[in-house]
């Protein structure tokens, strides 16, 4: 005769089930070992007064630079022509404490911090905050992927409106991508002319969109071209 035992998951508490709640609505995660969220929840102000609360600060490390690498690979991808130095502009922006900031502050992330409360704290600063320390926990717990897919599918879609934010810093040419992308065209720039008068070069280029021609500009450089020709084709797109 076999004696069956029966096993029984550990119950939660009533804050752990919300957090879990929390960590699926926000970003689509399902937590394996919730102590590295109750971590990344933790303000320095509760653990500097406890032996056994640790904060979120190298939590928040972590978080940060994986946030840094998916949103590093999100705008390489996205942008093909864009040189190193407008690519890291645009990741600034995205990550800034401003913008993180306001991602913590959407998904209200102050009910589930514990801080002590009645200090001058910014509430703000520390949901950014605590959202880079959610960021590593989901890597910790999960891996890479799963805190690329938290981001880029949940951050990114419901939290943050990456194209008017990114359209505010990009160029004309950027704009043209990303407005040629959202309609699956095609697009290709074409040096018509090239010449030198007086010392000075002039370029005319023509943009085409899916092989017909639109918007034609020029400049004293091939740069200078293309953006003048990329801001006609999106006016008369009606985009600008």
């Amino acid at each position: 005769m076999f004696k069956w035992l029966k096993f029984s998951r550990e119950r939660k508490t009533k804050s752990e089930l919300r957090l879990i709640r929390f960590l699926i609505k926000e970003f689509g995660y399902r937590p394996n070992n919730l102590q590295f969220f109750k971590q990344a929840l933790t303000h320095k102000s509760i653990s500097n007064t406890s032996d056994i609360l640790e904060s979120n600060e190298r939590l928040e490390f972590l978080g940060d630079t994986i946030l840094d690498a998916v949103v590093a690979e999100y705008l390489f991808n996205k942008f093909p022509e864009e040189n190193e130095g407008r690519l890291t502009k645009l990741k600034s922006k995205i990550v800034s404490r401003k913008s993180l900031g306001e991602i913590g502050q959407a998904m209200m992330i102050r009910k589930n911090i514990n801080y002590q409360r009645g200090r001058s704290i910014k509430v703000a600063t520390l949901e950014g905050n605590a959202f880079e320390a959610l960021i590593g926990a989901i890597y910790l717990d999960g891996g890479f992927e799963s805190a690329k897919k938290a981001i880029q599918r949940y951050v990114f879609r419901f939290h943050l409106d990456l194209n008017s934010l990114l359209e505010n810093e990009i160029d004309f040419k950027s704009k043209l991508f990303i407005w040629a992308q959202k309609n699956r065209l095609s697009v290709e720039f074409k040096l018509v002319t090239e010449e030198i008068k007086n010392g000075t070069w002039k370029y005319e280029t023509e943009v085409i969109l899916n092989n017909q021609v639109y918007g034609k500009g020029a400049g004293e450089s091939k740069k200078q071209a293309e953006q003048a020709a990329s801001k006609e084709t999106l006016i008369l797109m009606g985009e600008l």
